[in-house]
């Protein structure tokens, strides 16, 4: 049991502006995270004379030295009636979990972590997440950060001669998400029964306060060369602009946290001396605490493989015209529903190396692609992508079907891209000629190898693609005979990936040269085509 203060020499702590801060903040402006003997700040006794000047408060610390997980008290109480000072003016209520949630911005009865833990787990609950870890996530607003600056300050400036605080860092306090997330990851690991790691499933805590970041703006404002500073994100163009200056709310998170980074950087380039000159030293206290946002998502989950597809009424992709479908189905939809029906997520996107046109078929070993299924429910397992294989493999339409389908990496996304512009395609197409095809004809396509053609944009496409010329390869050709007909052929042929067979038959109006048609000096028409190949080292 602890039953000697120790103060340390010099040191009055009748001083400190603690009147106004929680428990929690008064702890880690210190240092302290467990008691330790040889503490290097204070000794934990100290810390608790500073709590008991203020309340009463036997159990802050245990037994063993260490600070309780579950505050429930503070130097105020923030839901006593006539309470001045409700919240701590450091944190803004962080640390006491006195903070709105959910969407209807609930305030929590009580300064438990474990309210904020039930909270986290009720929407676990509601959404039908199933986890094997987490991760968490935790968005402050930059004032918190000026806050623990400004009372740091405050006290290097009472006692910089001091022995107790002399050598002592604001680096070496325990920051208010350091705190908090330490508080919330014990209390969930023993809610969930699971542990806190690198996992793809991530629970963020999104803080904001609008009153006090729009201070923290206007007197930011008075800091030299802060109205037109460059952010630092991709759009290096965006300047930002009077923001003191402006009633409206900044509107999504992008914005918010990208307003914030522009912050912070600026604060972090302050001397102490601006510092000073620009903040309250230690700041003011506040009736208003932070409103919390809490959201649970998962990271993309990726599932890959190869599709075929035997009809030529199914698009790739879903095709619309004029609210009209085009086609009677896709193979997006066809994969994409099934693979969102097993795993549980709000949305997919779908990837694919290439693509054909609505009436070509996608044979042989099939095309690779890449299903990415957004905040899934569910951490796909092997029997979970059979179970998507089965559903789509076994419909009664037979339009698609899939194999070699597993769980991928993100790498797969460039492995996909990287391959798509160097593989080669194999196609069978049936072609007529206007003249009987001879045997000099069948010779001299069979003999043609590595033959370098130019195609402009098909006139087919021109509405949705850049007016462009695109060098090809078609690599080899050989012909199989039909019998019963001899202006009737079937042509095998392997090109360069992104080459367009259709305007290679027929030459497009001369926009690809040379084409089928003028290497046989005749008329050429493609009446059927399938993609019988797609060679590349992806889901084989």
């Amino acid at each position: 049991m602890l039953s000697v203060i120790c103060y340390p020499m010099g040191f009055d702590h009748h001083l400190l502006p603690f009147s106004s801060v929680c428990v929690r903040c008064i702890f880690r402006l210190f240092g302290v995270s467990e008691y330790d003997d040889s503490c290097p700040l204070l000794k934990a006794s100290t810390l608790l004379s500073l709590l008991e000047e203020q309340r009463n408060i036997p159990n802050a610390i245990s037994e063993n030295g260490s600070i309780a997980n579950d505050l429930t008290q503070c130097p105020y109480d923030p839901h006593a009636s006539g309470n001045e000072q409700p919240y701590c003016s450091v944190c803004l209520g962080i640390l006491q979990f006195t903070n709105g949630h959910d969407q209807d911005l609930r305030t929590c009865e009580s300064n438990s972590v474990s309210v904020l833990t039930s909270a986290i787990t009720e929407i676990l609950k509601k959404e039908a997440h199933q986890i094997d870890g987490f991760s968490i996530e935790i968005s402050l607003p930059p004032v918190v950060s000026a806050n623990d600056r400004a009372i740091w300050l405050y006290m290097k400036g009472r006692y910089a001669s001091e022995e107790w605080f002399i050598g002592k860092l604001l680096s070496q306090q325990i920051s208010v998400k350091d705190a908090l997330r330490s508080l919330v990851t014990t209390s969930l690991e023993s809610c969930l029964g699971v542990k806190s790691s690198s996992s793809s499933f991530r629970i963020r805590l999104t803080y904001i306060h609008e009153e006090a970041s729009s201070k923290l703006q206007c007197s930011m404002q008075k800091f030299h060369g802060f109205k037109r500073r460059k952010t630092e994100t991709n759009c290096k163009e965006r300047m930002v602009d009077d923001l003191c200056g402006k009633n409206e709310t900044i509107s999504g998170e992008f914005h918010r946290c990208d307003s914030d980074a522009v912050v912070h950087c600026t604060l972090n380039a302050m001397q102490d001396d601006a510092f000073s000159e620009l903040f309250m030293l230690p700041p003011e206290k506040t009736n208003n605490g932070c409103k919390l946002t809490i959201s649970c998502y998962r990271l993309p989950v990726y599932i890959g493989g190869r599709y075929l597809k035997f009809s030529r009424r199914v698009s790739q992709s879903r095709w619309m015209i004029e609210d009209e479908r085009m086609g009677e189905a896709s193979v997006e939809e066809i994969i994409g529903n099934n693979t969102i029906l097993v795993c549980g997520g709000d949305s997919y996107k779908f990837h694919a190396a290439g693509r054909e046109d609505i009436d070509v078929r996608m044979l042989g070993s099939g095309r690779p692609f890449l299903v990415e299924v957004s905040n899934a429910r569910v951490m796909p397992s092997m029997v979970n992508i059979q179970e998507i294989a089965d559903k789509i493999n076994n419909s009664n339409d037979k339009y698609v079907t899939v194999r070699n389908l597993k769980l991928v990496g993100s790498e797969a996304w460039n492995l996909l891209r990287e391959g798509e512009a160097e593989k080669q395609k194999q196609y069978a197409a049936v072609v007529w000629i206007s003249r009987p095809l001879t045997e000099v004809d069948f010779n001299k396509i069979s003999s043609i190898k590595n033959l370098d053609i130019l195609q402009k944009t098909p006139v087919r496409v021109l509405h949705r693609r850049s007016p462009m010329d695109r060098k090809k390869i078609i690599h080899w050709m050989m012909v199989d005979k039909i019998v019963g007909t001899s202006q009737h052929f079937l042509l095998h042929l392997c090109t360069q990936a992104g080459t367009y067979i259709k305007e290679f038959v027929h030459g497009d109006l001369g926009r690809t040269h040379p084409s089928l048609g003028s290497i046989l000096g005749c008329r050429a028409e493609i009446l059927q085509l399938d993609v019988t190949d797609v060679k590349m080292d992806c889901f084989d």
